[in-house]
């Protein structure tokens, strides 16, 4: 078995030196990485799910520190802890009615059992909701009713039960951990399946004779057209050059290779154009929790071109890259800024770039961002592993996949 640390720093060398890019990439390695690294955690014999939560926030820190531009670690971590919360809570659910059936059958040939009622649900919703504050299992066992006690008959029966407590405790840690990595293993195949998933539904989006534009290289667009295709629709594909990186060139490459009408336009034509078009389909960096969007630079320019004639804009995006954060969070890096090499070259403005004489600073500066911010009035429609979706309901989403105790990973330095 490979040591755990070894892999870990790994991961975040590649990630510090952009070893590993793009959100499906980085969401995969980093659910892999968190699954070896819980399965060879040790947790204490109390507050198991809390020893756990705190060791995988320490290591979703250091992630997150290697590449903040890359939004989808930061989400598998959480997704990681909102599944321990989930199979931690699961679990103390099922020990407790456990717990009250085993009181009530006991209590039915008891006559004062009126004085030792079975646990509400109101006492059981209680129970749950403390799960994670330690000791959870002994503040449990201390709510249990006495007549749901085994009673002590000798010495022995103390130490047969001494024993049977720490056999539970340890199946207990075994049960949550397995859980847990179970849970991961299904994450693992959502972020692997997601471009199938998502492919699936394109034959209710796309109809024949019509006109998609796309900007960017998105392998989701990509088998989004071609399940279309595949389904004997008829359509042309305009596709954005993409500037400075021309990914639209390899995009539109590989869309022709796999029979699709394509038409190559710059960036500058987009709204020249988009009067011809019936839907615009894009690939995003990240989805935030207002249903904005983080997407390739110029999106915001189509995005805007497409409100000007009512065309509609859908972002095509795994739940990987749902974000739980807002756009305002100071934890975002919304944006990073890419080499000057991608626009000038340097021995052709060599001139221009040199210092002027006694200032200290260069004649000409050049900024080349990597991505844009799409606000969530301009999109009309995400669709997803799970289904097609309003930016308005990514609210319901998150409450699903995250828990709000895990949005903010950095931990409080010591003073």
């Amino acid at each position: 078995m490979p040591d755990v640390h070894a892999l870990v720093n790994d991961f975040l060398i590649k990630l510090k030196r952009r070893k590993i890019e793009g959100s499906k990439a980085t969401a995969k390695v980093t659910a892999e990485v968190l699954r070896s690294f819980i399965s060879q955690q040790r947790l204490p014999n109390t507050n198991q799910a809390g020893a756990l939560i705190d060791a995988v926030k320490a290591v979703g820190e250091q992630l997150i520190a290697a590449n903040p531009v890359e939004l989808a670690v930061g989400n598998v971590v959480r997704r990681v802890l909102h599944i321990i919360r989930e199979e931690d809570l699961s679990l103390t659910a099922a020990a407790i009615g456990g717990l009250s059936l085993s009181a009530g059958s006991d209590d039915e040939d008891d006559v004062g059992h009126d004085e030792h009622p079975a646990l509400s649900a109101a006492a059981v919703a209680a129970a749950a909701r403390s799960t994670l504050r330690p000791p959870s299992l002994q503040t449990l066992l201390e709510d249990v009713p006495h007549t749901a006690a085994v009673p002590h008959t000798s010495s022995s029966g103390g130490d047969s039960e001494g024993k049977s407590k720490s056999a539970d405790k340890n199946s207990s840690t075994k049960r949550l951990k397995h859980n847990v990595i179970e849970a991961v293993n299904e994450l693992i195949q959502d972020i692997v399946t997601c471009h199938e998933q998502i492919a699936e539904q394109a034959v209710e989006h796309i109809h024949q004779n019509e006109v998609i534009l796309t900007l960017g290289s998105s392998r989701t667009v990509v088998e989004f057209l071609c399940a279309a295709k595949e389904k004997k629709r008829s359509f042309r594909v305009f596709v954005a050059e993409g500037a400075p990186r021309y990914q639209g060139h390899t995009l539109a490459k590989e869309l022709v290779t796999r029979g699709l009408q394509t038409t190559v336009i710059t960036d500058s034509a987009v709204f020249a154009m988009i009067s011809r078009v019936n839907m615009v389909i894009v690939g995003a960096h990240a989805v935030m929790a207002n249903g904005g969007v983080i997407a390739p630079v110029g999106l915001n320019m189509v995005a805007l071109a497409a409100q000007r004639h009512a065309v509609p804009f859908v972002v095509l995006a795994g739940i990987h890259k749902l974000c739980p954060l807002y756009p305002h969070n100071p934890e975002v890096l919304l944006n990073e800024l890419r080499s000057p090499s991608e626009l000038l070259d340097f021995g052709e403005f060599s001139d221009c770039l040199d210092f002027g004489s006694g200032s200290g600073s260069p004649i000409l500066h050049v900024v080349n961002p990597a991505f844009d911010y799409v606000p969530p009035n301009l999109v009309s429609l995400f669709i997803t592993d799970t289904g097609g979706h309003n930016p308005s309901y990514m609210y319901r989403l998150i409450a699903d996949y995250y828990s709000a105790n895990d949005l903010v990973l950095q931990r409080r330095s010591a003073s």
